[in-house]
């Protein structure tokens, strides 16, 4: 897809939904040091540079099962502690790079892609025994996970600096 690809339709707005909730969420760490990035600000362990490495890599898997079901999704191992957390020598700035390239490349997917098309769910205690996912309910539940997370974030930036991002 090039700059100039206009999508239309549902695929049209299931991309507009998207970048909506990844600009929501990009926003909120607009103007702040890595050192801030790293800080956990409330009780939780999360921080606003782990929640942005996160929602990349839920990003970057699920876009792999839309391509190639659950063995492409768990092709490689995933620090499922460390994904929530910057580590030594991460920056925020590396962190919303890889974001924006695996947003890009999602979006070349989104272009392309059989909506219909289905695959098994991994086996997971969190999904339905035997349930398949179609690649049109991979792209809502990205978009879920990324709102939820901008809204986490929000929090986060709040207890920071006060500032609200979201509101």
């Amino acid at each position: 897809m090039t700059s100039t690809t206009v999508l239309t339709g549902e695929r049209g707005d299931l991309l507009q939904t998207l970048r909506e909730q990844r600009g929501f969420l990009r926003q909120t760490v607009d103007g702040l040091t890595d050192e801030q990035a790293a800080l956990r600000s409330t009780v939780s362990e999360l921080c606003l540079g782990g929640l942005i490495k996160h929602v990349t890599i839920v990003e970057q898997r699920w876009m792999r099962f839309a391509v190639g079901g659950a063995e492409a999704m768990e092709a490689e191992p995933v620090d499922w502690a460390g994904m929530f957390r910057m580590t030594e020598g991460e920056t925020l700035a590396g962190l919303l790079d890889e974001y924006a390239r695996v947003a890009a490349a999602a979006d070349e997917l989104v272009a392309t892609l059989d909506l219909d098309a289905s695959h098994p769910l991994p086996v997971a205690p969190w999904f339905e025994p035997g349930a398949s996912w179609s690649v049109r309910r991979v792209l809502l539940h990205v978009i879920a996970e990324t709102s939820q997370h901008a809204g986490h974030a929000d929090i986060l930036r709040e207890a920071i600096d006060g500032a609200k991002t979201m509101g």
